[in-house]
């Protein structure tokens, strides 16, 4: 496990998906997530088969958030083109954080 920080503060624990089946999978078949879901590699998501709506950090490959966005269930992200990596957790989790677009983050073991 891993975490997720903001200018050293600690925001959540982070499961990083380090397969490409782990990436496909990411959140799907949990019925909640009290963490965050860390995406190598990943541009676009989607909630198809999920049990309930999530937050999505679009970041760039310094780990700058780009964007910011909550999908509901059985809808699919657009594809954010500068996008290196995803961060998903749970609906309102963000706003919680205080995550916003361009706050620059860090992962820790």
């Amino acid at each position: 496990m891993s975490w997720l920080l903001r200018d050293g503060d600690v925001l959540a624990a982070a499961d990083v998906a380090t397969t490409v089946r782990a990436r496909a999978r990411g959140l799907l078949g949990t019925r909640s997530f009290s963490g965050a879901m860390v995406l190598p590699r990943t541009r676009s998501v989607h909630t198809f088969g999920m049990h309930y709506a999530i937050d999505v950090a679009f970041c760039d490959r310094d780990l700058v958030v780009l964007d910011v966005v909550t999908l509901r269930r059985w809808r699919i992200s657009a594809p954010r083109l500068k996008a290196r990596l995803v961060i998903e957790a749970e609906a309102g989790a963000f706003e919680r954080w205080g995550l916003r677009r361009g706050d620059h983050l860090e992962l820790r073991d």
